[in-house]
């Protein structure tokens, strides 16, 4: 067969289904070899698109996303949401097209070194420079993607070698390399610093919902009662209807959930990432720190722990909690439920009628409206701090946050991808400046028959750098935005458009649109 056969060959063999993408000369070979297979392809409107709904599709179900483009600036308009995969740690396999090798010597059209551009936003990438390396890059490629801690891997294939026949045949798939049991002695030293620890607490990051700890942690946590602090992509690890949830970091009017930890005199970190949380923003050096995670920690001043466990998450804390349930630690089990409450009592900010809408008053009513397994995918801006802090998350995944290289512009084409993926409803919630960045997507998302809902929170702004230039400066600049009618420009995709005007409004369409097809509503915002 053709390389390009064997490469999709590859593809079917690693069970992908979709490859998100826009075509290029160079690429013509691979893309007829898709349409003769059984995966499909996803024609974007634009390649930092495709790379978002790689990147969330990833994230949501632990198999890595595959994104296409050509060469030059089809690469370039990838690298983005390829970086975004990796600070995020998300699955994700990028595939590029490149000229013939005969050419890439020298100076020529559209040519740049997309490898060097890519090594550093990847875990692994490769050139795929003759047709006898493609089963063995492509496995390689989706096993580093997946294994822990996972993120971005990429393949060039030049459009010479694509043409070239091969009698190679695809490698098997074999997912779910296991980690190790975590060592008994380091685990003695963990159970000596819980057995003097009187105000306990756990910061759940991402890693505890990417590798399925989540249930561990709850049955953790119901035995031994110690509260829970989730990153803003550990959401869901624990749910926040818990009452040892106290939400995540920063959340409560004066901050209580920060406040907490700078109380407790053991912090155990559960799959904490530093890219995603500066650990100076809640660690004072007081209390013991635990890390637990697949890797060791980063060497970081602010985060140093006096033990680390580098294991299964998920066995190190069941073997915890099988601890705890024998030697019955005498935690204080009160220390933590004031501040539980005021962070519960300051999420309700449900405005009255007549009130302007804020982000803060939105969140409850669109929580409201949403089921407990519903997906919200949120953007980055002013928004996202209120839905980190604010948004109760009751399971884990279903609150998309991307908080590594946070960017700008992946809800609308993360929604589309989180459709694709769950059977459950889908919410991707924006402002009005990351809407636009890749509000083309919508066209994508009816041509592929999706169903979810787009919130644009509208404040003729980049609010995020607005309020933290007026916080330091009092004034602003150079964040003013102006916006087309939303719900025209809805409508102009043969999607619905609502824009609300009091709370009664917003229910009405949050109910009308959820589940209910495509649709758009635009929520203008103080």
């Amino acid at each position: 067969m053709k390389a390009s056969d064997l490469l999709v060959a590859c593809l079917e063999r690693e069970e992908v289904e979709h490859v998100f993408g826009v075509p290029g000369e160079e690429l013509e070979d691979l893309l007829f070899s898709i349409r003769d297979s059984t995966v499909t392809f996803v024609p974007v409107r634009h390649e930092q698109g495709a790379a978002f709904m790689a990147d969330v599709h990833g994230r949501l179900t632990g198999d890595a996303g595959v994104c296409l483009g050509t060469l030059g600036p089809g690469a370039t308009n990838l690298l983005t949401g390829v970086a975004d995969a990796h600070l995020d740690k998300s699955p994700l396999v990028a595939i590029t097209g490149q000229g013939g090798l005969e050419r890439l010597h020298q100076e020529s059209h559209q040519a740049i070194d997309v490898l060097r551009m890519f090594e550093p936003v990847t875990k692994w990438n490769t050139q795929l420079d003759s047709p006898d390396i493609v089963h063995e890059s492509v496995r390689k490629a989706f096993k580093v993607a997946e294994y822990e801690k996972p993120g971005a891997t990429h393949l060039e294939l030049p459009e010479d070698v694509a043409a070239e026949e091969t009698d190679a045949r695809p490698l098997e798939s074999r997912k779910g390399v296991p980690f190790a049991a975590p060592n008994p002695d380091t685990l003695a030293r963990v159970q000596e610093h819980l057995r003097n620890a009187d105000r306990p607490i756990v910061i759940a990051g991402n890693g505890a919902v990417r590798t399925h700890a989540a249930t561990q942690l709850r049955e953790f946590v119901e035995a031994t009662g110690i509260p829970v602090v989730s990153t803003y992509m550990g959401k869901g690890a624990v749910s926040d209807a818990n009452e040892q949830s106290l939400m995540t970091l920063g959340s409560g009017t004066d901050g209580e959930a920060t406040t907490a930890i700078s109380r407790a005199d053991l912090v155990l970190a559960v799959g904490y990432d530093i890219a995603e949380h500066d650990p100076a923003d809640w660690n004072d050096g007081t209390p013991v720190l635990v890390h637990v995670d697949s890797e060791p920690a980063e060497v970081y001043e602010a985060y140093d722990p006096d033990v680390e466990v580098i294991a299964d998450s998920g066995r190190t804390l069941r073997s915890l909690t099988e601890w705890s349930r024998s030697a019955e630690p005498s935690f204080d089990r009160e220390w933590f439920t004031e501040g539980r409450e005021r962070i519960v009592a300051g999420i309700d900010r449900t405005p009255n009628e007549t009130a302007p809408f804020t982000v803060e008053g939105v969140l409850p009513v669109l929580r409201e409206a949403m089921a407990p397994e519903d997906v919200l995918v949120s953007d980055v801006g002013n928004h996202k701090m209120a839905i980190a802090q604010n948004f109760p998350t009751y399971e884990p995944n279903t609150c998309i946050i991307s908080n590594g290289l946070a960017s700008m512009g992946i809800a609308v084409p993360g929604g589309l991808a989180a459709d694709l993926a769950i059977d459950a409803n889908v919410v991707a919630a924006t402002g009005d400046g990351g809407f636009l960045m890749n509000a083309a997507e919508i066209e994508t998302a009816t041509r592929t028959g999706c169903d979810y809902t787009i919130v644009v929170f509208n404040d003729d702004d980049y609010g995020l750098i607005s309020k933290k230039q007026r916080d330091h400066t009092g004034e602003s600049f150079g964040t003013g935005l102006t916006n087309p009618d939303f719900v025209t420009f809805a409508e102009s995709f043969g999607i619905d458009g609502y824009r609300p005007e009091t709370s009664a409004d917003l229910r009405d369409a949050l109910e009308s649109a959820i589940g209910g097809g495509m649709a758009l509503i635009e929520v203008p915002v103080e």
